[in-house]
């Protein structure tokens, strides 16, 4: 498919900037009507704005490039139930909000995900620690783990969020860290809170914490896939 930057194509410039304005405004009411009652609303339509743009483009057989600042800006907002976890993912919850910071700093000078890939392929830096296109690569895998963990949250299999978190963790960050940190988040497993008291944390019901968590579900999954994409489209491999 062919590559768009809606920073590059002015005819989708005037488009689709109505929708983008809403999710790189500089105001402090940034996403103030994504979900009035919850962080969790917030979240699910921050990304399901972002999917939308996405799936426009895949429909029109156009590989979306997305604006960097945005995409951080909704990242942040995932930060709350990195906390609402506690302990046992604290350090997932200090490399991601690390990770999202850099991010946001680079969009003062990077315009788009794949311009900071770009950059760092020309520099012979994709891995090197501290790199962008690592920190993307780092942040894109905590919105994979919180996917994986409401998916197996509202599993009958999993219905314990014990359960949940631990296979999510195994699934996706395990493979990725040292055996001194995936040590340190088993301990941890034994502090988080039970599935009522995360429900009281994210101020939802059952079944509003299904609504709300299959949005996201849902939405997150087009966007690590164009991440992914942006990688594997220029010959990287997601092994790291």
């Amino acid at each position: 498919m062919a590559l768009l930057s809606y920073f590059t194509s002015s005819n989708n410039r005037h488009r689709e900037n109505v929708r983008i304005r809403k999710m790189s405004s500089n105001d402090d009411d940034d996403y103030k009507d994504a979900g009035t009652g919850t962080p969790l609303s917030s979240i699910a339509q921050a990304f399901e704005e972002i999917s939308d743009l996405i799936k426009k483009g895949n429909d029109r057989g156009i590989m979306v490039d997305l604006y960097l600042k945005p995409f951080c800006e909704a990242c942040s907002l995932v930060s709350v139930l990195f906390n609402c976890l506690g302990i046992a993912f604290k350090f997932a919850e200090m490399e991601y909000t690390a990770k999202v910071k850099d991010l946001l700093d680079a969009s003062k000078h990077f315009g788009t995900l794949s311009s900071i890939i770009d950059f760092d392929l020309e520099n012979n830096t994709v891995k090197t620690p501290g790199s962008h296109t690592r920190n993307l690569r780092r942040v894109r895998q905590g919105l994979d783990l919180i996917r994986e963990l409401f998916q197996n949250f509202l599993s009958a299999e999993n219905h314990s969020l014990k359960k949940a978190a631990t296979t999510a963790y195994q699934q996706v960050c395990a493979p990725y860290h040292t055996w001194a940190v995936r040590t340190a988040v088993s301990a941890g497993m034994c502090t988080l809170p039970t599935r009522e008291q995360l429900l009281i944390n994210l101020n939802e019901t059952d079944k509003s914490a299904e609504k709300e968590m299959r949005r996201y579900i849902n939405a997150s999954l087009s966007v690590i896939e164009n991440i992914d994409t942006l990688y594997t489209s220029r010959g990287i491999k997601l092994d790291w």
